[in-house]
């Protein structure tokens, strides 16, 4: 199967089954371009998602155009980002039919509810993995391999944002404007 193939289809497949937006399809992505496919690297693959959360876009459009780009160049990134939208397309043109038709159903009702979980479950499961990743780094998950310096980041960017409810993007700006600090003192760049 073509490069350009493989990333119609994995991304049709991201598309197809994230249910919940775009950071509930972060561990669908994960899953395609760094397990199986072998595109990014957890270190990039956590690099793409701070970029497509930051560009404005859906997060998922957003790093189906960055891999695709990256992968295959510009008709690989048109590729990818039309497989990822397809079946968003299909499906919604088709419940949005559904849902007038027979909105006020039990079932239909019921059958929302029962999503919620799920979404919330995908959501968490995208976060323990950055915050992992954060905190461990690509080592092994032990207290020695602990990297202080993302702890304090998060947990005061956590605070600010819990305490004061400022603008985010403006404690991400800040952060990581931090994290470029830390590592130009760590690595001794200056």
């Amino acid at each position: 199967m073509s490069l350009l193939a493989q990333l119609f289809f994995s991304f049709f497949n991201i598309g197809l089954f994230s249910v919940g937006g775009g950071y509930a399809a972060i561990p669908l992505i994960q899953q395609q371009a760094v397990v199986l496919r072998h595109w990014l690297t957890l270190t990039d693959f956590t690099d793409l998602i701070t970029i497509a959360e930051m560009t404005p876009g859906p997060i998922v459009v957003n790093s189906a155009t960055f891999v695709g780009i990256r992968m295959a160049g510009i008709p690989g990134a048109v590729i990818a980002t039309v497989g990822c939208i397809l079946p968003s397309c299909v499906i919604v043109s088709t419940l949005a039919y559904l849902y007038y038709k027979y909105k006020t159903l039990r079932l239909m009702q019921e059958t929302l509810g029962c999503l919620r979980p799920t979404v919330v479950a995908l959501i968490a499961s995208a976060g323990l993995s950055i915050l992992t990743l954060v905190l461990f780094g690509e080592e092994a998950a032990s207290l020695g391999a602990v990297r202080w310096a993302g702890v304090a980041l998060f947990a005061s960017a956590l605070f600010v944002l819990r305490r004061w409810k400022p603008n985010p993007i403006v404690i991400m700006l800040l952060c990581g404007m931090a994290g470029v600090l830390l590592h130009v003192l760590d690595t001794g760049l200056m």
